[in-house]
């Protein structure tokens, strides 16, 4: 795997409420920005630009259409980031810091 990216980040960027909801859209296939924005309760603008660090180091792809902007999960990127076992670790520290942030 590409190493050229920050863990940390991607695992944040996962796990961030808004954005996880838009990675579990993503799971059933690819979805149109504005489709994601609605479900999300966000402009297009904020869907990228929340998933502009994935993008960029292709855990999401972005594609145009007929002029529509279109979003995909590289599922198999993804997979295979969160079955390493550094990256569950950080996923648990990072959910451990946010439940004591909120609690």
């Amino acid at each position: 795997m590409d190493e050229s990216f920050d863990r940390e980040k991607v695992v944040d960027c996962m796990f961030d409420p808004v954005t996880s909801l838009i990675l579990a859209e993503l799971e059933h296939g690819q979805k149109s920005c504005s489709s994601l924005a609605q479900e999300a309760s966000i402009s297009d603008s904020e869907v990228l630009e929340r998933l502009s660090y994935l993008i960029k180091h292709e855990f999401i792809f972005k594609n145009s259409e007929n002029g529509e902007c279109l979003i995909s999960a590289n599922s198999e990127k993804l997979t295979s980031f969160l079955e390493d076992n550094e990256n569950f670790d950080d996923a648990i520290n990072g959910l451990e810091k946010l439940d004591t942030y909120l609690n």
